[in-house]
């Protein structure tokens, strides 16, 4: 893992590799993850969220980003094998996880991908949801900094 990161970084790393085609929307929030914040990741990941993306195996449900997101938090805050629904861990992580998803809907309004997209033209399309995935590849790596205490750089 790196000590220090950059959330703009992180941010532009997500949205560039959306913005080129080559990644959907959650493999793009676990590939900046990865990339800007923690190389030791398992790059499994990535294909591990690929049905996440548009919103579900493109039924525009919930938003994929959030989706991704939530896995990347679990990774490093969940707990790894079967206890209690009391468990510290679990509870951490579900803490966390509410606070992200709050970030996204506290700008968004809905996680629903399909109200989200719904009234927006192809290539307006295109830039909220390279919006979208900045703001969750930054918001979790912002989560994952601060529970860690890596350092933040510019």
């Amino acid at each position: 893992m790196n000590k220090e990161i950059s959330i703009a970084l992180v941010r532009q790393g997500a949205e560039e590799i959306y913005r080129t085609g080559e990644l959907q929307c959650a493999e793009a929030v676990v590939h900046a993850i990865i990339q800007h914040v923690d190389p030791t990741m398992p790059k499994e990941l990535i294909p591990a969220v690929s049905g996440f993306s548009v919103g579900v195996g493109r039924s525009q449900c919930m938003c994929s980003t959030v989706s991704a997101a939530v896995l990347c938090l679990g990774y490093y805050f969940g707990r790894t094998f079967p206890t209690t629904p009391t468990d510290p861990d679990s509870l951490k992580t579900m803490s966390l996880a509410h606070e992200l998803q709050d970030s996204f809907r506290g700008k968004n309004k809905v996680l629903c991908c399909r109200i989200l997209r719904k009234d927006a033209k192809e290539d307006e399309r295109l830039e909220k949801c390279v919006g979208m995935i900045g703001d969750m590849a930054a918001k979790t790596a912002e989560i994952i900094a601060r529970e860690l205490n890596l350092k933040v750089i510019a």
